[in-house]
């Protein structure tokens, strides 16, 4: 009945500082401090099985214009003296094998999301879930990204390999720098790729955040539905 009386007065307030200051006052670990921390880490995990993995696929990245990863500002002038002279298909697959590589680092960054939504306390939660529209994802940015360098670019390095990079940008950049009167390049995109990567990977979470923070429809459990309840009162 306790419960109930609070579920009710919660619901009832229609100012930011009271709901935070009834947030305040709930109980860290039963109740409805527990389902705030499980309502915010069940959408980071929804963030993470339904957008994350999309970016696994073949052309993952390279299909997908929101995180699709093209070149560095320096390399530009590449892509653009290549297709100047006809080569516009060899600048073309330059592009795909480094979304290639991206699309296998990021079958990497799984057991790391989900080691940081398992460490997320109730504090975090209550700040997440009060927070601006990616604050979750925000969360695990912070939580993750120096984890997720240190797996992502090994892997990018050794795909440039596995998918022909290294053979196809070493072509690309011959081709280029024999091009008259250009300034001759050598790129390291090792880490370029891996940053955009991971750039793509919390770009695809928080479109999964918003669309739980601002539709109905999409939060799909009873959980989901009665966490964020609770901020669309602030």
């Amino acid at each position: 009945m306790k419960k109930f009386l609070m579920l009710v007065f919660v619901f009832s307030l229609s100012g930011c500082a009271e709901m935070q200051q009834v947030m305040n006052q709930l109980p860290q670990t039963q109740g409805y401090g527990l389902d705030i921390s499980g309502g915010l880490k069940e959408a980071l995990n929804n963030g993470i099985s339904k957008q994350v993995t999309k970016l696994t696929a073949v052309d993952g990245f390279y299909r997908n214009e929101a995180v699709k990863i093209l070149l560095p500002e320096e390399l530009r002038k590449v892509d653009s003296g290549l297709r100047r002279i006809g080569l516009s298909s060899l600048a073309d697959e330059g592009l795909k094998v480094l979304n290639r590589a991206a699309e296998d680092a990021v079958k990497e960054a799984t057991p790391i999301f989900v080691d940081a939504v398992l460490k997320m306390t109730f504090t975090d939660a209550k700040t997440i879930l009060m927070g601006n529209e990616n604050s979750a994802t925000l969360y695990l940015q912070n939580s993750t990204s120096t984890a997720l360098y240190g797996k992502f670019n090994p892997v990018i390095q050794n795909s440039f390999t596995k998918v022909g990079a290294d053979k196809v940008w070493s072509n690309i950049i011959n081709k280029y720098n024999s091009i008259p009167l250009v300034n001759k390049v050598n790129p390291d995109l090792t880490d370029y790729v891996t940053n955009q990567a991971m750039n793509g990977v919390f770009k695809m979470i928080a479109v999964e955040e918003k669309n739980i923070r601002t539709n109905l429809n999409s939060r799909t459990s009873v959980l989901l539905q009665r966490v964020f309840a609770l901020q669309d009162k602030r």
